[in-house]
């Protein structure tokens, strides 16, 4: 291993300390207090069955997506589009009680799976409202297929309120390729001490700024499938308020609960590998002493390699 590996691990003195710390899921309903800032040991059906109803404000998802993939000690098989289907109507409608009226749902998903996911959201009763796309340039060279290189995420909300949406919490800050100036006075950029001259514009559905956790970013864990934290960052960002409840029922490594904590909103969720439980209870507590977002500057997201003259 070189010096330059940042990946966080668990020592075993950690595993022993927050072994003795985790959280089954209890058999009774939950109220509103006993779930904030909670991640639970147990699975998607059991969670949705604690929770207390319309208690979440934002809701993300990142189930597994039906292809052969190994999660610690769990290991997935690929199954059909149709398998997929059924294996999303098994849990998915449990969820949709929990949600406050006017929440919003982002599903992520690969083009494998998409028209399942869409299909399910509409069929419960939700409006979609977008379908994002963003880049992950991981990965090496397809022999036989073109190299997949992006994921979507299906944006959507639950009616019976006008949902949250802040526009302006999720501007990015580019590089201007062709600086125009209107008599002489730069037009929607500005040029820094470095001479980089930028401008912020609005986010669009195509997320071309983000980079897949690696071994040199502090964010990164051994688990195989994680999401950037500036990914969820975004999310969180646009469609849920400061202090607001973000439900993961496949928290994963913790980057849910870890990117929440930093922007002063508040989890809850699950997560059925205990190895993956622990990371993601260490990683809150990184969070709550580290609240930078690699790629996320004062209130801006930045697009990718850009550098701030003052960094």
């Amino acid at each position: 291993m070189t010096g330059r590996n940042r990946t966080i691990r668990l020592t075993d003195g950690e595993r022993g300390i927050l072994a003795q710390e985790l959280l089954p899921i209890p058999e009774k309903k939950l109220v509103a207090d006993e779930i904030r800032n909670k991640i639970f040991h147990g699975d998607c059906a059991a969670l949705a069955a604690a929770l207390p109803p319309r208690s979440a404000d934002l809701l993300f998802l990142d189930p597994p997506y039906g292809i052969a993939k190994k999660f610690g000690s769990l290991s997935f098989p690929k199954i059909s589009d149709a398998r997929y289907s059924e294996y999303l109507q098994s849990w998915f409608p449990a969820l949709v009680p929990l949600l406050k009226p006017g929440a919003s749902v982002y599903f992520c998903t690969d083009w494998h799976t998409s028209n399942a996911v869409a299909s399910i959201l509409q069929n419960c009763g939700f409006e979609i409202r977008n379908r994002i796309t963003w880049q992950r340039e991981k990965g090496r060279s397809s022999a036989t297929n073109w190299k997949n290189c992006h994921e979507d995420i299906w944006y959507a909300v639950k009616p019976g309120a006008e949902p949250y949406f802040d526009p302006d919490a999720v501007k990015i800050r580019r590089k201007v390729i062709a600086p125009y100036r209107n008599d002489g006075i730069p037009k929607d950029w500005k040029e820094d001490e470095s001479g980089c001259k930028s401008r912020l514009t609005g986010a669009s559905n195509f997320w071309d700024d983000l980079t897949v956790p690696f071994w040199s970013m502090p964010e990164n864990t051994e688990h195989p499938t994680q999401k950037p934290e500036k990914l969820v960052a975004r999310i969180i960002l646009a469609s849920s308020r400061p202090g607001d409840l973000i439900l993961d029922p496949f928290m994963g490594s913790g980057t849910t609960a870890a990117t929440a904590v930093k922007l002063g909103r508040c989890f809850t969720g699950c997560e059925i590998n205990e190895e993956y439980v622990m990371l993601a209870m260490k990683r809150v507590a990184m969070a709550q002493k580290d609240r930078r977002i690699q790629g996320y500057c004062d209130g801006v997201f930045l697009e990718r390699n850009f550098r701030l003259a003052d960094q």
